[in-house]
């Protein structure tokens, strides 16, 4: 088992606070795909816009349409990725 934390907190369905974050995978206007301590995790949406993001607290802000919060695999766990190397 992963061990980390991961927490989500959704305020209206229209702003998402991610924390425990390792990685964002992708991202357009109507899907965010990223990567927790504790898995991949898929936004999916209208007008997506990543807000704020600092990969090294693990922290990432959603604002938009949020319709689903949709988790992945918990073992597909990704490292720090050259794009999000990028954002540190």
């Amino acid at each position: 088992m992963n061990e980390g934390r991961h927490n989500a907190i959704m305020e209206d369905r229209s702003r998402l606070m991610l924390t425990g974050v390792n990685d964002v995978e992708s991202f357009d206007e109507h899907s965010i795909i990223l990567f927790t301590q504790l898995g991949e995790l898929t936004v999916r949406g209208q007008g997506l816009h990543i807000s704020e993001m600092s990969l090294e607290s693990g922290e990432v802000s959603v604002d938009g349409e949020i319709s689903a919060l949709i988790y992945g695999d918990k073992d597909r766990v990704k490292k720090l990725s050259m794009f999000g190397k990028l954002f540190r």
